[in-house]
């Protein structure tokens, strides 16, 4: 799947998850395979055009393409790109904040 041409809908954000090199205390490079916990940081590749009121108005997004943000642990769906990176599609209110 080419993820440059998925367009998340509603109010949901596709995000690239922001890996880091996780070192041990001895300065050590440690890999994925050791860590434990998902990334909580991610950027963002693309944005839905908002979610909907009781009253059908369209209530837009408040975060934008590029911007770096942290969001909820356990939140979204995991899916991989054609260039077996991982991304993630989450709902707008499952971001806590944007940097």
């Amino acid at each position: 799947m080419n993820i440059k041409e998925l367009k998340p809908l509603g109010d949901r954000v596709l995000l690239k998850p922001m890996r880091e090199e996780e070192k041990s205390k001895g300065g050590i490079l440690l890999p994925d395979t050791v860590s434990k916990e998902k990334p909580q940081v991610g950027e963002v590749l693309a944005v839905g055009p908002g979610g909907t009121d009781k009253d059908g108005k369209l209530i837009p997004m408040t975060v934008k393409v590029g911007d770096k943000v942290v969001y909820a642990k356990y939140s979204g769906t995991d899916i991989k790109g054609d260039d077996d990176e991982e991304y993630l599609i989450i709902s707008e209110k499952d971001i806590l904040a944007v940097f």
